[in-house]
């Protein structure tokens, strides 16, 4: 069956393609819905494919750098800031460490504060940014060392949060693959739908084939080439809508929602795989409900 209907599909003739109308609500329903559903994939594999990158981003970024507070008063704080970068410097795997000038807290407190917001009147911790080394730190051993030597100084190694935020990127990433599967799951519904209403509207011309010698594997290849033409010619076109609407997104600001949403290098031939994917499914779908009508019109 399988075979005489990709036969029919590669090399179709003008009597099978008489069988199913070339017009009406069934064609436009099903080019529509395949092509709403590929505009759809479209966006949910690049969500899928721009929180992976961002949660690898997000693991690596915090996976090689720590933060060390300095809690000291005022007329220490100086000292203090000295004594941690003296203790960095001999410390094995650390790669680089620097105080963070005003300037610098101030920009990571704007998005709360505002831009003004007035750090000297604040009793807010020095901080210390530390890049980890390629072989990482004892962050034990700095601990102790630390609390030794310089008693207003924590290390942080963002271990609190850290997790959270690269499970939450990876859930996301999860949530659009299973967007992508239920987007498969509603064409393949609605693809069945209007192939049923194909062959109902049909059944009495088939019925005449059939007395007239017709296989039914003639029957169900007429209908499965042409809904799987109109699958893979309506999600073509939602996919050329979807990457075109991914290249025109807004890139925001940095560090803003919209930052890092779509496809990189290679990643833009993905898109390519849905028309294909569309019309298999539309094949599967329009396959399964021809054989299940011809079954019920014996």
């Amino acid at each position: 069956m399988i075979a005489d209907t990709l036969r029919l599909m590669i090399a179709p003739n003008k009597a099978s393609d008489t069988v199913v109308p070339p017009t009406g609500f069934t064609a436009r329903l099903t080019v529509f819905a395949a092509g709403a559903m590929a505009f759809l994939a479209v966006f949910a594999l690049a969500l899928s494919v721009s929180t992976g990158r961002l949660a690898d981003r997000w693991e690596a970024e915090l996976n090689s750098s720590v933060t060390i507070r300095i809690s000291a008063p005022a007329d220490q704080v100086e000292a203090q800031t000295l004594a941690v970068l003296k203790v960095l410097d001999q410390t094995a795997g650390v790669a680089s460490a620097r105080a963070l000038e005003p300037d610098e807290q101030r920009a990571l407190l704007a998005p709360w504060f505002g831009p003004d917001v007035p750090l000297e009147e604040l009793p807010l911790p020095r901080l210390v940014d530390v890049v980890q080394g390629p072989q990482g730190l004892d962050a034990a051993g700095l601990r102790l060392r630390l609390a030794a030597e310089v008693p207003g100084a924590v290390l942080d190694d963002h271990s609190r949060w850290r997790a959270p935020l690269v499970d939450a990127a990876r859930a996301l990433r999860m949530l659009g693959w299973i967007a992508l599967g239920l987007i498969g799951i509603t064409t393949a519904a609605m693809i069945t739908l209007a192939a049923n209403a194909a062959l109902a509207a049909n059944a009495q011309v088939i019925r005449v084939l059939r007395l007239v010698g017709a296989r039914d594997t003639f029957i169900a290849g007429a209908f499965v080439r042409r809904f799987t033409l109109r699958g893979l010619i309506g999600a073509a076109a939602g996919t050329t809508a979807g990457i075109v609407a991914i290249i025109l997104l807004p890139n925001g600001a940095e560090g803003g929602f919209l930052t890092g949403l779509g496809f990189e290098g290679l990643g833009w031939l993905s898109p390519v795989l849905i028309p294909p994917l569309g019309a298999i499914v539309a094949f599967a779908a329009t396959r399964a409900a021809a054989l299940r009508t011809l079954s019920g019109l014996r």
